[in-house]
């Protein structure tokens, strides 16, 4: 049985996206974003021995998704990259119920999509019964939580705990919550239940921050992520870190030095170019070479801080289909 390479995984990553072969369509189990830069496209995971990879479909991209025998094969060209076997999501990811509960957001940062979409917002009895559904497969392992700013993080806050108060009085598994922080964001949702946390920095270079994200603040998220891990400990506490906004890697090793020093372990995400942002923002998708450069780099870095992605539970570390992930994959 094949297993994906690190070098393969990166590879798949940097292109980011497949067409998928008429054959494999009865038993396509795909998943549908709405949280982040890939908001609105849709997406097949693929199990590769111990590595997982997400591509979103797209019938213009370079790869293509074939049967392989009882699995399937990405090829390029007519050569194979690897093969695996496509892997079913519950809500959004496997083994997780990944639930977004406002589709929406007030604020317009300029990667993200989100802002485009006027999605809806879910209330608590749909989001218990998405985890109730998911939960039936057997395979549920953990909880998460995404939410954009519907109307006020506040707001964003209290609804989201409310949501957690629900699911922790039902179920007896971790959850994970991500949301832009407030003062008290982290009290509030550790009182609730909630057991990891995320508030993603996206850069943390403060003059691209300042460009594509208005109205937010960096220094203000980094001190709520020190904050968080005081209340939540070490290994509980996580943050997106968008690579392809043109920050060199120099921040980026600055960058991922200053959250392991808090404690704090960061998610290298490549970034995803979203046609409703078209003319808006130059992104540009890392290589392979990069992101295995720069995971290798932020092993290193976690390993000296003694952080370990590996004792995650929910959300995006766990998952490792979008990211290569220390420790996981490198």
């Amino acid at each position: 049985m094949h297993t994906m390479t690190p070098e393969e995984k990166a590879y798949l990553i940097s292109i980011g996206s497949a067409s998928i072969d008429e054959a494999l369509a009865p038993a396509l189990q795909s998943t549908t974003a709405t949280a982040g830069p890939g908001a609105g496209g849709t997406s097949i995971f693929i199990r590769s021995g111990s590595r997982r990879v997400r591509l979103s479909i797209n019938p213009a991209s370079p790869l293509r998704v074939v049967p392989d025998g009882d699995g399937v094969a990405v090829v390029r060209d007519g050569e194979t990259i690897t093969r695996g076997s496509i892997e079913r999501p519950l809500c959004h990811c496997p083994e997780q119920a990944y639930v977004t509960v406002s589709e929406r957001c007030v604020y317009d940062c300029k990667y993200c999509p989100v802002p485009k979409l006027d999605g809806a917002i879910k209330d608590t009895e749909t989001i218990v019964r998405m985890v109730e559904e998911a939960a039936a497969s057997g395979s549920l392992s953990a909880i998460s939580l995404t939410s954009g700013v519907a109307e006020t993080p506040e707001q964003e806050v209290e609804r989201v705990a409310a949501v957690v108060r629900a699911l922790r009085t039902r179920f007896d598994l971790p959850i994970g919550v991500s949301v832009y922080p407030t003062a008290d964001s982290t009290a509030i949702l550790r009182a609730a239940g909630a057991d990891e946390i995320k508030y993603n920095v996206e850069t943390m270079d403060p003059e691209i921050f300042s460009r594509v994200c208005p109205g937010l603040s960096l220094s203000f998220i980094l001190d709520a992520l020190k904050d968080a891990v005081e209340v939540f400990g070490r290994n509980a506490v996580f943050s997106n870190f968008i690579i392809g906004l043109g920050e060199d890697d120099e921040t980026i090793r600055d960058g991922v030095t200053h959250l392991a020093k808090i404690g704090v372990i960061p998610i290298l995400r490549a970034i995803s170019a979203s046609p409703l942002r078209a003319g808006e923002i130059a992104v540009e998708r890392p290589s392979a070479e990069r992101l295995l450069r720069l995971t290798v780099m932020t092993r290193e870095i976690l390993e000296r801080y003694n952080l370990d992605p590996r004792r995650a539970r929910t959300m995006c570390l766990p998952c490792t289909g979008c990211d290569l992930t220390p420790f996981w994959d490198v």
